[in-house]
């Protein structure tokens, strides 16, 4: 037990006597402890979230380039992040012309402007896939090792769709962080985040405009 002496002594004539205080510690070296405790636990158990990454195959790298641009064609969803955490998509090529092929998409709500719904009617074939294995996991039929290995082997499907990120200038980090939630939520195994060009800025100005850019640009009869 810790204690703190501030002095004392006889009296002397025509002062007063010193009273000596006393101070006990111990409660503040077990509240010490404690946090020590505390804090050597919470660090144990942090450990950092990382986000798995399926690489290209050899397969893939082999593969010809008119068959990568048909692969492209028809899988392909490109996503842009736009101001004001709004969301603009469309599939396949772009359509210059066509102002109403990009779609005005949502993080979160339901029906055609459901970003969440897009991917995962897409993608449903592997979203099946990967929540029959979750099932496995979680009944320990099989163990989080072996999750990872099948997981990856069935985002590797040739047929699942290939999802191509461009964040705008307006854009902010959180929705750079939503979108990625969401290649995780649909467990979409290919995707890449580019840099936003020149066309892609004409088709999200175009489509804001209901068409005038494209109308404006078109030849006159």
């Amino acid at each position: 037990m810790a204690n703190l002496d501030t002095g004392g002594g006889e009296a002397k004539k025509g002062k007063p006597k010193k009273q000596t205080l006393r101070v006990d510690f111990t409660p503040m070296v077990d509240m010490n402890m404690l946090l020590i405790t505390f804090f050597m636990f919470c660090t144990t158990l942090s450990k950092p979230q990382t986000m798995d990454i399926v690489l290209p195959t050899k397969d893939n790298a082999q593969m010809k380039d008119e068959d990568k641009t048909k692969v492209k064609e028809s899988s392909a969803i490109t996503v842009i992040l736009g101001e004001n955490d709004k969301i603009y998509c469309y599939e396949g090529q772009p359509d210059y012309e066509n102002w109403q092929s990009v779609r005005e998409m949502n993080y979160s709500g339901e029906g055609d402007q459901s970003l969440r719904n897009l991917l995962l009617g897409k993608n449903e074939k592997i979203v099946k896939e990967i929540s029959k294995l979750k099932n496995d996991r979680y009944r320990k039929a099989i163990n989080e090792e072996q999750f990872k290995e099948k997981s990856a082997e069935i985002k590797k499907d040739k047929d699942a769709p290939v999802v191509i990120i461009k964040p705008t200038d307006g854009s902010t980090y959180k929705n750079m962080v939503d979108v990625l939630d969401e290649m995780q939520i649909c467990s979409i195994g290919r995707y890449a985040v580019v840099d936003m060009g020149e066309a892609d800025s004409f088709l999200v100005q175009n489509y804001m405009e209901k068409g005038a850019l494209s109308a404006q640009a078109a030849p006159k009869k």
